[in-house]
């Protein structure tokens, strides 16, 4: 099993990352990013298998709690543990400072991230309807107090 590891990184590597996540289709580029994060506590994972860019997760402060806006782990690195090490880093941080919930949306279609959220103690909070049912939206949250 490979050995991985999870650091806090740059834009321009999660901008690098999410290019090779293909359920990100069309990802933001670099100047996205800036403008999502410029003046907002944010925080920037990456993960790392000997020493290649496997996966990343971004977010930051929106409206007093915490936003996880954009994740995900290239294909040939997952099942060995990776998004789950990189939501429980990005929980920890918002843990430490001080925010009451992490929340997130996702697409209809990515059931895997749906199963994952649910099992990890997040509760379906909206949902916005779209042109398709693949691509309706659904937000959840996980409480942290």
């Amino acid at each position: 099993m490979a050995t991985y590891s999870i650091r806090k990184g740059s834009i321009a590597e999660a901008v690098a990352v999410s290019r090779k996540v293909p359920e990100l289709i069309d990802p933001h580029g670099v100047a996205v990013y800036e403008e999502r994060l410029a003046g907002k506590p944010n925080l920037v994972l990456i993960a790392e298998v000997e020493g290649q860019l496997a996966g990343f997760k971004v977010g930051y402060e929106r409206d007093g709690y915490f936003y996880s806006w954009m994740g995900g782990v290239v294909p040939g690195f997952r099942q060995i543990g990776i998004a789950q090490a990189l939501a429980d880093e990005q929980e920890a941080w918002a843990r430490q400072h001080n925010y009451p919930h992490i929340t997130f949306k996702t697409r209809n279609q990515h059931r895997g991230m749906l199963l994952f959220a649910i099992k990890n103690g997040f509760k379906i909070i909206g949902f916005k309807e779209r042109e398709h049912v693949d691509v309706h939206r659904i937000l959840l949250r996980k409480t942290l107090k």
